[in-house]
């Protein structure tokens, strides 16, 4: 049981790291070089389609609406996003991704599939049902955990925007 908590606490201590690693040199390519790992996740949580206003994509990302505005900047002059003001309230704005940024979303997802299909693959489908229990329980204890850090850290989150 010993040897199982050691194997466990190392893999949970360094796989965050080495996955954020990992697809830091994933999707970080040519065409995208003038992204970083947080551009990416910026650019993910804004999504396909019509895309998002700034106060959800700041909820979804768990950073101050402030904080985010200085992510979009970038990507605006980066031309991978577009910024909107409603025409009913212009305090609200509105963002969603070009074409480019279409782009560098489908690349970021292709890595994420490939992630996950490796794993699948070396699952039998005895297996599979253990690792989706076992993700689910990590899913509860992070957000059980979480909120006791959300007002004091909020800006701390994906690795400092």
């Amino acid at each position: 049981m010993e040897k199982a908590y050691s194997v466990i606490n190392d893999v949970l201590v360094n796989l965050i790291n080495q996955i954020w690693q990992l697809e830091e040199k994933a999707i970080i390519t040519e065409e995208f070089q003038n992204l970083t790992n947080n551009d990416m996740h910026v650019i993910e949580a804004i999504g396909l389609g019509k895309g998002n206003y700034m106060s959800a994509i700041a909820g979804k990302l768990n950073i101050t609406v402030g904080s985010l505005t200085t992510a979009v900047n970038n990507l605006e002059k980066k031309k991978y996003v577009q910024r909107k003001r409603s025409d009913r309230d212009r305090r609200v704005v509105f963002v969603r991704l070009t074409e480019k940024g279409v782009r560098a979303y489908l690349h970021h997802e292709d890595y994420h599939r490939q992630l996950t299909q490796a794993i699948m693959d070396n699952l039998d489908e005895q297996e599979l049902p253990v690792l989706v229990k076992t993700l689910d329980a990590l899913t509860v204890f992070f957000s059980e955990y979480a909120p006791q850090f959300q007002d004091k850290d909020r800006d701390l989150d994906i690795r400092n925007l």
